[in-house]
């Protein structure tokens, strides 16, 4: 089972609005939200919780694919979020996350008993390239009790 299909089983959120995970690597997430007006905000374009979720679906794509392996000792729990959006968003979206990071210096903290925090950074464009927001969202590996 790849990351997309595993995220789209297991939270319903992703799989409710039709969340597209087309590239999820410990490098890079990119998640598509297609274009439904179930979803739209007032003025016809994607509801601003839609993108909130289309961001943060992605940033957990790529920490799944980064951290995956550490599952069975840590839990990836999303500590905060700050999302800002800076253009009118219409039509399909794409979020893509980059881990802020390295993956070795995470696993190297979590070897030593700490709870490492990482940020993931999160851009979102229309079709023609636009970003229309961005967001960063905190996250920590949480080491089984």
């Amino acid at each position: 089972m790849t990351v997309g299909e595993m995220l789209v089983a297991t939270v319903p959120m992703a799989r409710t609005l039709n969340l597209e995970f087309l590239e999820t690597t410990a490098e890079r997430a990119v998640v598509r939200l297609p274009d439904q007006a179930e979803y739209h905000n007032h003025i016809g374009g994607p509801h601003a919780g839609a993108m909130f979720t289309l961001a943060e679906s992605a940033s957990g794509a790529i920490v799944i694919a980064a951290f995956g392996d550490q599952m069975s000792r840590a839990v990836p729990l999303a500590v905060k979020a700050e999302i800002g959006y800076k253009k009118l968003a219409k039509g399909v979206v794409t979020a893509t996350a980059t881990l802020g990071r390295p993956v070795a210096e995470v696993i190297a903290e979590l070897d030593e008993g700490k709870r490492p925090e990482f940020p993931v950074a999160i851009e979102i464009r229309r079709a023609d390239g636009a970003v229309t927001g961005e967001m960063t969202v905190v996250w920590t590996l949480r080491p089984n009790a």
